[in-house]
């Protein structure tokens, strides 16, 4: 299990998570995420990034049976920071990041991929947030990013999934490639980005950020004060010990959540 970072001649940095079985992050993994895009920021050679994954699934969100196997609340606390930090390291990165998404991206994935500048997907590529059914709430603010108001409310409500081919008509999903052409199509994207002078990619990125009209870090832990709640009143555990046991209505073994 590890989040490895390569820099390529060209100024184009790749990250890339590799967690088997699913991609279901532990907490080590999201600081871990939040470090390799913090390093990338400080390096002047790095013109863009490009965000990746191993495996058949992009991201999964926490790992829950850690979260199940760890007394307390250590494992909860650590989730809800470690998501927080490498979320808003994807934000707060100082040079673009690309997502180069495959599979299943659900819960914490879409934290990841929400707050990235540019989606590229594979055609087997969908997009979920299961928190409803996790007992936790969060990541709203990011899926929010990624389709209109109502179309994000009810795919919260419901748990449902949407097909990065549906998402390429709103706008959020750039292009939507065969699997094996992923990589290479993100690629083209950052590379494209590279050739342009850093100084001013970089000075773009500050000044987008600053005129985004919503504090996606402030919003981002508005959300997590309620999963808190939800802890505190036991329904997060409980929902999770379901999840874990197998007998969640609509439970996906491949889905995880964020915290």
């Amino acid at each position: 299990m590890s989040v490895t970072s390569a820099l390529h001649d060209d100024g184009v940095r790749v990250v890339t998570m590799d967690f088997p079985p699913v991609n279901a992050l532990p907490v080590q993994g999201w600081y871990d995420v939040a470090a390799a895009l913090d390093e990338a920021s400080r390096d002047q050679a790095t013109h863009v990034l490009v965000l990746r994954a191993e495996g058949k699934g992009f991201n999964a969100g926490v790992d829950i049976k850690e979260m199940q196997n760890t007394e307390g609340f250590d494992a909860l606390i650590g989730a809800n920071r470690g998501c927080f930090a490498a979320f808003r390291a994807v934000y707060e990165c100082s040079v673009p990041v690309i997502a180069a998404v495959q599979g299943f991206c659900v819960g914490g994935g879409v934290g990841l991929v929400g707050n990235a500048d540019c989606i590229v997907a594979s055609d087997d590529a969908y997009f979920g947030i299961p928190e409803v059914d996790r007992g936790a709430l969060g990541a709203a603010t990011h899926l929010a990013r990624m389709v209109p108001p109502h179309l994000m409310r009810t795919l919260y409500f419901t748990g449902r999934n949407i097909k990065a081919v549906d998402l390429v008509q709103h706008g959020s999903v750039l292009e939507v490639v065969p699997r094996d052409e992923l990589d290479e199509a993100a690629l083209v994207v950052a590379r494209e980005i590279a050739r342009k002078d850093t100084r001013v990619i970089r000075m773009a990125k500050e000044a987008l950020n600053g005129i985004d009209p919503i504090d996606v870090n402030k919003s981002y832990r508005f959300e997590q004060g309620f999963t808190m709640e939800l802890n505190l009143a036991g329904v997060s555990d409980e929902l999770r010990d379901t999840f874990v046991n197998g007998q969640g209505a609509g439970t996906d073994k491949a889905r995880g959540g964020n915290k």
